[in-house]
């Protein structure tokens, strides 16, 4: 049986996005969410494989630009909808577009390579590394407390559909962009997922609304939430289902948590994705109460290794040679020495002796600056070949902002 890799024809989409909905679980989306895809698909950058004329292989790759330490927004490629039909397995066929998606990435001039894992295990082989985290946890607003700061009465707050909120929660939006590793600039187009919101996916909430911050006749912060009716014999338990939310100031966030956790006839307030070092924590009165658990969000692929690490910043000023290791990307491999400190950085071949030993993974792991090259270390998969290296590159590629990414793609 043969196969064929060829970058996607806008007229085969149909077939090709119905290959990636069965591979997650073979439910179709509502219209409006598949029409949206539709939309946000960039055919030239993404490929499909065939057997015959059956596609049997999807990937698909964003244009986007990525926040990194010191504020710069970076060409990396979103690497999204890769499927492979389950009558395809063990033939090569995710390798092959893997293959061909980093080529193409590295024509097309962009450094990185990013995406969020459906199954965490399967990218490390392809150079990818796990560089932020989320929170998720459930506020219990029977026996949890807010704390908030002085100044939080003088926000206003208003209940609007998301089609009334969408011109001021981007505006909000792209002026935290620059502040957070892992943010992601919001391309034409992808505001409109925020209008998305099928009955059927709701978990038994509510349609979903805004809440907009104001303060001196201004939006300063947004909420995103729905709600999710519960009753027992006791009384009212339902919960609030927080989506988004977003401040540019301490009081504008905590403006917004009380409200979430004050909303009537709910008991608890939810959310599964936000940043390790959130404000929130500070707020309530005992976060053991919240169950705070941790998972993984973005993974980070070098492409470039010295476009990469020359485009951000560092914390401390660093001067190392890594001696990289990149079996999938042979263009990488090598030594590389790195200067830099808080203005800027330099990367560039070198023959010097190496100081610290690692794969471009555990490159793409530190990059943003959540994981630290020390614990790398700690697992074995970094090694110091001189001694100090280890600390300096360590403190140097951390972040005083955790990285995080706001939402899938």
């Amino acid at each position: 049986m043969t196969t064929e890799l060829r970058v996607l024809d806008p007229a085969a989409w149909d077939d090709w996005y119905g290959v990636l909905e069965f591979a997650f679980g073979g439910v179709p989306e509502a219209a409006e969410e598949r029409e949206l895809w539709q939309e946000l698909t960039e055919h030239e950058r993404s490929v499909g494989v065939w057997d015959g004329d059956r596609c049997v292989g999807t990937a698909g790759a964003f244009t986007f630009r990525l926040t990194v330490p010191g504020g710069a927004a970076v060409p990396a490629a979103g690497v999204t909808m890769v499927s492979v039909a389950g009558t395809h397995r063990r033939r090569g066929i995710l390798t092959s577009m893997m293959r061909r998606q980093l080529d193409d990435v590295r024509s097309w001039g962009e450094p990185l390579a990013v995406l969020t894992a459906s199954e965490p295990e399967i990218y490390g082989r392809f150079g990818y590394g796990v560089a932020t985290h989320a929170v998720r946890a459930a506020i219990d607003t029977t026996r949890v407390r807010l704390a908030v700061p002085e100044g939080t009465d003088e926000v206003a707050l208003r209940v609007v559909t998301p089609a009334e909120a969408l011109a001021a929660v981007e505006a909000v939006y792209a002026r935290l962009v620059p502040g957070r590793p892992g943010m992601l600039e919001r391309r034409p187009g992808w505001e409109r997922l925020a209008l998305i919101d099928p009955p059927d996916q709701r978990e038994g909430a509510g349609p979903r609304r805004f809440v907009l911050a104001e303060r001196d006749g201004g939006v300063v912060g947004y909420a995103q939430y729905a709600i999710r009716p519960k009753w027992s014999w006791a009384g009212p338990e339902g919960s609030v289902v927080a989506h988004q939310l977003a401040g540019l100031d301490p009081v504008a966030e905590a403006a917004l948590w009380r409200f979430l956790c004050s909303v009537d006839l709910t008991s608890r307030v939810e959310f599964h994705s936000r940043p390790v070092d959130d404000g929130w924590q500070h707020l309530v009165s005992d976060v053991r109460r919240c169950e705070p658990t941790l998972r993984e969000g973005l993974f980070v692929r070098l492409v470039d290794v010295g476009e990469a690490l020359a485009a951000r910043t560092y914390q401390a000023p660093v001067d190392v040679v890594f001696e990289v290791e990149d079996a999938f990307c042979p263009w990488n491999e090598g030594r590389w020495r790195l200067t830099g400190d808080a203005k800027g950085g330099v990367c560039v071949r070198t023959e010097d002796a190496a100081d610290l030993a690692l794969s471009v993974r555990e490159l793409g792991s530190a990059y943003l600056g959540g994981v630290s090259l020390l614990s790398l270390a700690a697992a074995g998969r970094v090694r110091e070949l001189r001694e100090g290296a280890l600390v300096e590159a360590s403190v140097a590629f951390g972040s005083p902002v955790a990285p995080w990414l706001p939402h899938g793609f």
